[in-house]
Protein backbone atom coordinates (compact mmCIF):
# COMPACT_ATOMS: atom_id res chain seq x y z
CA UNK A 1 0.00 0.00 0.00
CA UNK A 2 1.10 3.57 -0.64
CA UNK A 3 0.67 7.01 0.85
CA UNK A 4 -0.29 10.15 -1.05
CA UNK A 5 0.59 13.83 -0.69
CA UNK A 6 -0.90 16.77 -2.56
CA UNK A 7 1.03 20.03 -2.45
CA UNK A 8 -0.57 23.24 -3.70
CA UNK A 9 -2.70 21.50 -6.35
CA UNK A 10 -4.28 23.90 -8.85
CA UNK A 11 -6.52 23.08 -11.81
CA UNK A 12 -7.77 25.57 -14.37
CA UNK A 13 -10.05 25.36 -17.38
CA UNK A 14 -9.14 28.41 -19.42
CA UNK A 15 -9.64 31.47 -17.20
CA UNK A 16 -11.70 29.46 -14.69
CA UNK A 17 -9.82 28.07 -11.68
CA UNK A 18 -11.68 25.09 -10.22
CA UNK A 19 -9.09 23.79 -7.72
CA UNK A 20 -7.41 26.40 -5.54
CA UNK A 21 -4.08 25.24 -4.12
CA UNK A 22 -5.12 22.12 -2.17
CA UNK A 23 -2.70 20.54 0.33
CA UNK A 24 -3.55 17.08 1.65
CA UNK A 25 -1.85 13.98 3.04
CA UNK A 26 -3.36 10.48 2.91
CA UNK A 27 -1.59 7.95 5.12
CA UNK A 28 -0.87 4.37 4.13
CA UNK A 29 -3.93 2.19 4.81
CA UNK A 30 -6.26 5.15 5.38
CA UNK A 31 -9.80 5.34 3.97
CA UNK A 32 -10.34 8.99 2.96
CA UNK A 33 -13.60 10.27 1.50
CA UNK A 34 -13.89 13.43 -0.60
CA UNK A 35 -17.38 14.84 -0.11
CA UNK A 36 -19.14 17.97 -1.25
CA UNK A 37 -21.90 19.27 -3.51
CA UNK A 38 -21.87 18.83 -7.28
CA UNK A 39 -19.22 21.00 -8.91
CA UNK A 40 -17.04 21.33 -5.80
CA UNK A 41 -14.02 19.71 -7.51
CA UNK A 42 -13.91 16.30 -5.84
CA UNK A 43 -13.92 14.23 -9.05
CA UNK A 44 -11.46 16.63 -10.70
CA UNK A 45 -9.12 16.15 -7.76
CA UNK A 46 -9.45 12.36 -7.99
CA UNK A 47 -8.67 12.41 -11.72
CA UNK A 48 -5.46 14.35 -11.05
CA UNK A 49 -4.44 11.78 -8.45
CA UNK A 50 -5.18 8.99 -10.93
CA UNK A 51 -3.19 10.67 -13.71
CA UNK A 52 -6.20 11.16 -15.99
CA UNK A 53 -5.77 14.96 -15.68
CA UNK A 54 -2.61 16.96 -15.03
CA UNK A 55 -2.59 19.76 -12.45
CA UNK A 56 -1.81 23.29 -13.63
CA UNK A 57 0.15 23.88 -10.43
CA UNK A 58 1.45 21.95 -7.46
CA UNK A 59 2.67 18.39 -7.05
CA UNK A 60 1.19 14.90 -6.66
CA UNK A 61 3.47 12.63 -4.64
CA UNK A 62 3.05 8.87 -4.13
CA UNK A 63 5.32 7.43 -1.45
CA UNK A 64 7.22 10.72 -1.59
CA UNK A 65 7.90 10.52 -5.34
CA UNK A 66 6.56 13.28 -7.63
CA UNK A 67 4.36 11.68 -10.30
CA UNK A 68 2.94 14.69 -12.18
CA UNK A 69 4.39 13.53 -15.51
CA UNK A 70 3.67 9.82 -15.06
CA UNK A 71 0.82 8.34 -17.06
CA UNK A 72 -2.09 6.75 -15.20
CA UNK A 73 -0.84 3.23 -15.97
CA UNK A 74 2.55 4.02 -14.40
CA UNK A 75 1.27 5.23 -11.01
CA UNK A 76 0.35 1.87 -9.47
CA UNK A 77 -3.23 2.95 -8.78
CA UNK A 78 -6.59 1.40 -9.67
CA UNK A 79 -9.87 3.22 -10.16
CA UNK A 80 -13.51 2.14 -9.94
CA UNK A 81 -15.83 4.34 -12.00
CA UNK A 82 -19.50 5.17 -11.55
CA UNK A 83 -20.28 3.41 -14.85
CA UNK A 84 -18.44 0.14 -13.93
CA UNK A 85 -16.65 0.22 -17.36
CA UNK A 86 -16.86 -3.56 -17.93
CA UNK A 87 -16.34 -5.10 -21.37
CA UNK A 88 -19.80 -6.41 -22.34
CA UNK A 89 -18.52 -9.09 -24.74
CA UNK A 90 -16.20 -10.65 -22.13
CA UNK A 91 -17.05 -12.97 -19.28
CA UNK A 92 -16.46 -11.87 -15.71
CA UNK A 93 -13.27 -13.93 -15.63
CA UNK A 94 -12.04 -12.31 -18.84
CA UNK A 95 -12.82 -8.85 -17.47
CA UNK A 96 -10.80 -9.61 -14.33
CA UNK A 97 -7.91 -11.02 -16.34
CA UNK A 98 -7.72 -8.43 -19.12
CA UNK A 99 -5.48 -5.87 -17.44
CA UNK A 100 -3.18 -8.54 -16.01
CA UNK A 101 -2.76 -10.21 -19.41
CA UNK A 102 -1.81 -6.85 -20.93
CA UNK A 103 0.98 -6.68 -18.33
CA UNK A 104 2.17 -10.11 -19.64
CA UNK A 105 1.74 -11.61 -16.19
CA UNK A 106 2.25 -15.36 -15.81
CA UNK A 107 -0.98 -17.36 -16.12
CA UNK A 108 -0.53 -19.00 -12.73
CA UNK A 109 -0.33 -15.59 -11.04
CA UNK A 110 -3.39 -14.36 -12.97
CA UNK A 111 -5.36 -17.40 -11.83
CA UNK A 112 -4.28 -16.86 -8.22
CA UNK A 113 -5.30 -13.21 -8.21
CA UNK A 114 -8.67 -13.87 -9.86
CA UNK A 115 -9.37 -16.70 -7.44
CA UNK A 116 -8.49 -14.57 -4.41
CA UNK A 117 -10.60 -11.63 -5.59
CA UNK A 118 -13.58 -13.82 -6.53
CA UNK A 119 -13.61 -15.51 -3.11
CA UNK A 120 -13.22 -12.19 -1.31
CA UNK A 121 -16.12 -10.59 -3.20
CA UNK A 122 -18.26 -13.76 -3.41
CA UNK A 123 -18.44 -13.77 -7.21
CA UNK A 124 -16.92 -17.22 -7.86
CA UNK A 125 -20.24 -18.48 -9.29
CA UNK A 126 -20.36 -15.54 -11.74
CA UNK A 127 -16.99 -16.01 -13.48
CA UNK A 128 -18.45 -17.48 -16.68
CA UNK A 129 -21.27 -14.94 -17.03
CA UNK A 130 -21.17 -11.75 -19.06
CA UNK A 131 -21.98 -8.30 -17.59
CA UNK A 132 -25.41 -8.23 -19.26
CA UNK A 133 -26.38 -11.29 -17.20
CA UNK A 134 -25.53 -9.60 -13.87
CA UNK A 135 -27.45 -7.36 -11.49
CA UNK A 136 -26.19 -3.87 -10.68
CA UNK A 137 -24.68 -5.03 -7.40
CA UNK A 138 -22.95 -7.97 -9.10
CA UNK A 139 -21.50 -5.71 -11.80
CA UNK A 140 -20.20 -3.40 -9.10
CA UNK A 141 -18.49 -6.32 -7.35
CA UNK A 142 -16.83 -7.29 -10.63
CA UNK A 143 -15.61 -3.72 -11.17
CA UNK A 144 -14.15 -3.72 -7.65
CA UNK A 145 -12.68 -7.19 -8.24
CA UNK A 146 -10.84 -5.91 -11.31
CA UNK A 147 -9.08 -3.32 -9.12
CA UNK A 148 -8.33 -5.91 -6.41
CA UNK A 149 -6.58 -8.22 -8.89
CA UNK A 150 -4.19 -5.42 -9.82
CA UNK A 151 -3.05 -5.14 -6.17
CA UNK A 152 -2.62 -1.36 -6.49
CA UNK A 153 -0.85 0.97 -4.11
CA UNK A 154 -4.02 3.09 -3.80
CA UNK A 155 -7.65 2.32 -4.63
CA UNK A 156 -9.65 5.20 -6.14
CA UNK A 157 -13.48 5.20 -6.18
CA UNK A 158 -15.49 7.79 -8.15
CA UNK A 159 -19.09 7.64 -6.85
CA UNK A 160 -19.21 3.87 -7.40
CA UNK A 161 -22.59 3.30 -5.71
CA UNK A 162 -24.63 6.09 -7.28
CA UNK A 163 -26.29 3.78 -9.84
CA UNK A 164 -27.53 1.30 -7.22
CA UNK A 165 -30.87 1.30 -5.43
CA UNK A 166 -31.06 2.26 -1.76
CA UNK A 167 -30.90 -1.27 -0.33
CA UNK A 168 -27.92 -2.24 -2.49
CA UNK A 169 -26.10 0.97 -1.58
CA UNK A 170 -26.30 0.06 2.10
CA UNK A 171 -25.10 -3.50 1.40
CA UNK A 172 -22.20 -2.33 -0.77
CA UNK A 173 -21.14 0.26 1.83
CA UNK A 174 -20.77 -2.54 4.34
CA UNK A 175 -18.88 -4.71 1.86
CA UNK A 176 -16.47 -1.93 0.87
CA UNK A 177 -15.72 -1.17 4.53
CA UNK A 178 -15.07 -4.87 5.14
CA UNK A 179 -12.83 -5.02 2.05
CA UNK A 180 -10.80 -2.09 3.35
CA UNK A 181 -10.27 -3.82 6.68
CA UNK A 182 -9.26 -7.11 5.04
CA UNK A 183 -6.82 -5.55 2.58
CA UNK A 184 -5.59 -2.78 4.95
CA UNK A 185 -5.54 -0.77 1.74
CA UNK A 186 -5.18 2.94 1.05
CA UNK A 187 -8.51 4.07 -0.40
CA UNK A 188 -9.77 7.43 -1.66
CA UNK A 189 -13.49 7.59 -2.26
CA UNK A 190 -15.51 10.37 -3.92
CA UNK A 191 -19.20 10.88 -3.15
CA UNK A 192 -21.81 13.61 -2.77
CA UNK A 193 -23.63 11.41 -0.23
CA UNK A 194 -22.63 12.43 3.30
CA UNK A 195 -24.15 9.20 4.70
CA UNK A 196 -21.58 7.19 2.71
CA UNK A 197 -18.87 9.49 4.01
CA UNK A 198 -19.95 9.19 7.65
CA UNK A 199 -20.27 5.40 7.63
CA UNK A 200 -17.16 4.45 5.65
CA UNK A 201 -14.39 7.00 6.18
CA UNK A 202 -11.46 7.11 8.55
CA UNK A 203 -11.24 10.76 7.52
CA UNK A 204 -13.56 13.03 5.54
CA UNK A 205 -12.39 15.91 3.36
CA UNK A 206 -15.22 18.41 2.79
CA UNK A 207 -14.79 20.42 -0.42
CA UNK A 208 -16.56 23.55 -1.62
CA UNK A 209 -15.66 25.59 -4.68
CA UNK A 210 -12.33 23.80 -5.16
CA UNK A 211 -11.15 24.43 -1.58
CA UNK A 212 -10.97 22.23 1.50
CA UNK A 213 -13.46 23.51 4.09
CA UNK A 214 -12.51 20.96 6.75
CA UNK A 215 -10.80 17.58 7.06
CA UNK A 216 -11.16 15.24 10.01
CA UNK A 217 -12.79 12.10 11.37
CA UNK A 218 -16.54 11.71 10.79
CA UNK A 219 -17.42 12.45 14.42
CA UNK A 220 -15.01 15.39 14.55
CA UNK A 221 -16.83 17.02 11.64
CA UNK A 222 -20.22 16.12 13.09
CA UNK A 223 -19.48 17.41 16.59
CA UNK A 224 -17.11 20.29 15.80
CA UNK A 225 -17.86 21.69 12.33
CA UNK A 226 -15.51 24.47 11.27
CA UNK A 227 -18.25 26.59 9.72
CA UNK A 228 -21.90 26.69 8.78
CA UNK A 229 -21.32 24.98 5.42
CA UNK A 230 -19.73 21.90 7.00
CA UNK A 231 -22.36 21.85 9.75
CA UNK A 232 -25.16 21.86 7.19
CA UNK A 233 -23.57 19.34 4.85
CA UNK A 234 -22.64 16.69 7.42
CA UNK A 235 -25.61 15.05 9.12
CA UNK A 236 -29.00 13.77 7.98
CA UNK A 237 -31.46 15.36 8.40
CA UNK A 238 -29.37 18.49 8.08
CA UNK A 239 -28.69 20.86 10.95
CA UNK A 240 -31.33 23.49 11.74
CA UNK A 241 -30.21 27.13 11.44
CA UNK A 242 -31.78 30.24 12.97
CA UNK A 243 -30.65 33.86 12.91
CA UNK A 244 -30.30 35.05 16.50
CA UNK A 245 -28.74 37.64 18.79
CA UNK A 246 -26.73 36.72 21.88
CA UNK A 247 -27.84 37.71 25.35
CA UNK A 248 -25.92 37.38 28.62
CA UNK A 249 -23.12 35.09 27.54
CA UNK A 250 -24.69 31.74 26.71
CA UNK A 251 -28.27 32.71 25.81
CA UNK A 252 -29.64 33.66 22.41
CA UNK A 253 -32.83 35.41 21.30
CA UNK A 254 -34.55 34.47 18.04
CA UNK A 255 -36.57 37.56 17.03
CA UNK A 256 -38.73 38.51 20.03
CA UNK A 257 -39.30 34.95 21.23
CA UNK A 258 -38.21 33.71 24.69
CA UNK A 259 -34.41 33.42 25.23
CA UNK A 260 -32.81 30.02 24.67
CA UNK A 261 -29.91 28.62 26.70
CA UNK A 262 -27.18 27.30 24.37
CA UNK A 263 -25.40 24.26 25.90
CA UNK A 264 -21.71 23.77 25.06
CA UNK A 265 -21.56 26.92 22.94
CA UNK A 266 -19.12 29.78 23.40
CA UNK A 267 -19.57 32.82 25.54
CA UNK A 268 -20.13 35.81 23.30
CA UNK A 269 -20.50 39.56 23.55
CA UNK A 270 -23.99 40.74 24.42
CA UNK A 271 -25.99 41.70 21.33
CA UNK A 272 -23.73 39.85 18.84
CA UNK A 273 -25.60 38.68 15.71
CA UNK A 274 -25.06 34.93 15.23
CA UNK A 275 -26.46 31.93 13.42
CA UNK A 276 -27.68 29.30 15.86
CA UNK A 277 -27.20 25.71 14.64
CA UNK A 278 -28.87 22.73 16.32
CA UNK A 279 -29.11 19.18 15.01
CA UNK A 280 -32.64 17.66 14.88
CA UNK A 281 -31.86 15.11 17.60
CA UNK A 282 -30.79 17.89 19.96
CA UNK A 283 -34.19 19.62 19.95
CA UNK A 284 -37.10 18.72 22.21
CA UNK A 285 -40.53 19.87 23.34
CA UNK A 286 -41.46 21.65 26.59
CA UNK A 287 -44.70 22.82 28.18
CA UNK A 288 -43.56 26.38 28.92
CA UNK A 289 -40.85 28.74 27.67
CA UNK A 290 -39.08 27.56 24.51
CA UNK A 291 -39.79 28.72 20.97
CA UNK A 292 -43.51 28.64 20.04
CA UNK A 293 -44.48 26.94 16.80
CA UNK A 294 -46.97 24.76 14.96
CA UNK A 295 -46.52 21.19 13.73
CA UNK A 296 -46.66 20.95 9.92
CA UNK A 297 -45.92 17.27 9.29
CA UNK A 298 -45.09 14.22 11.42
CA UNK A 299 -43.18 11.29 9.93
CA UNK A 300 -43.55 8.15 12.04
CA UNK A 301 -40.65 5.81 11.25
CA UNK A 302 -41.45 3.31 13.98
CA UNK A 303 -38.19 3.46 15.88
CA UNK A 304 -38.00 7.26 15.62
CA UNK A 305 -40.14 10.22 14.57
CA UNK A 306 -39.47 13.37 12.56
CA UNK A 307 -41.56 16.40 13.47
CA UNK A 308 -41.49 19.40 11.11
CA UNK A 309 -42.39 22.65 12.87
CA UNK A 310 -42.94 26.22 11.70
CA UNK A 311 -42.03 28.82 14.34
CA UNK A 312 -43.99 31.96 15.05
CA UNK A 313 -41.52 33.96 12.91
CA UNK A 314 -41.96 31.63 9.91
CA UNK A 315 -38.67 29.72 10.33
CA UNK A 316 -38.88 25.95 9.92
CA UNK A 317 -37.25 23.34 12.16
CA UNK A 318 -36.86 19.56 12.03
CA UNK A 319 -37.04 17.71 15.35
CA UNK A 320 -35.99 14.06 15.58
CA UNK A 321 -37.32 12.12 18.57
CA UNK A 322 -36.71 8.50 19.58
CA UNK A 323 -39.67 6.15 19.32
CA UNK A 324 -43.17 7.26 18.36
CA UNK A 325 -45.00 10.51 19.05
CA UNK A 326 -48.61 11.52 19.69
CA UNK A 327 -48.10 14.88 17.95
CA UNK A 328 -50.03 15.59 14.76
CA UNK A 329 -50.43 18.33 12.15
CA UNK A 330 -51.68 21.60 13.60
CA UNK A 331 -50.56 20.98 17.20
CA UNK A 332 -49.08 23.96 19.03
CA UNK A 333 -45.66 23.16 20.52
CA UNK A 334 -42.75 24.83 22.25
CA UNK A 335 -39.21 23.85 21.32
CA UNK A 336 -36.11 23.78 23.52
CA UNK A 337 -32.48 22.76 23.04
CA UNK A 338 -31.71 19.43 24.75
CA UNK A 339 -28.20 18.77 23.46
CA UNK A 340 -25.20 20.47 21.91
CA UNK A 341 -25.75 23.66 19.94
CA UNK A 342 -23.42 25.66 17.71
CA UNK A 343 -22.96 29.35 17.11
CA UNK A 344 -21.63 30.69 13.81
CA UNK A 345 -20.50 34.25 13.27
CA UNK A 346 -22.53 36.15 10.69
CA UNK A 347 -20.00 39.00 10.58
CA UNK A 348 -16.97 36.92 9.54
CA UNK A 349 -18.08 34.49 6.86
CA UNK A 350 -19.85 32.28 9.41
CA UNK A 351 -16.95 30.38 11.00
CA UNK A 352 -17.81 28.42 14.11
CA UNK A 353 -17.44 30.34 17.36
CA UNK A 354 -15.16 28.16 19.47
CA UNK A 355 -16.34 27.40 23.02
CA UNK A 356 -14.47 29.19 25.80
CA UNK A 357 -14.30 28.22 29.45
CA UNK A 358 -16.12 30.66 31.69
CA UNK A 359 -13.64 32.36 34.04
Amino acid sequence: MANLSLRGIVREFGPLRVIHGIDLDVAQGEFVVFVGPSGCGKSTLLRMIAGLDRPDGGDVLIDGVRVNERRAAERGLAMVFQSYALYPHMTVRQNLAFGLENQRMAQAEIDRRIGDAARMLQIEHLLQRKPGQLSGGQRQRVAIGRTVTREPGIFLFDEPLSNLDAELRVQMRVELSALHKRLKATMIYVTHDQTEAMTMADRIVVLRGGRVEQAGSPLELYNRPANKFVAGFIGSPRMNFLDAVTREGRNVVVDDMPPLAVPAAAETSDGEPVTLGVRPEHLGFVETAGLPGTVDIVEQMGGESYVYVTLANGARLTVRRPGQTALSTGDAVRICIEGAAHLFSRAEGEPAIAPRVRA
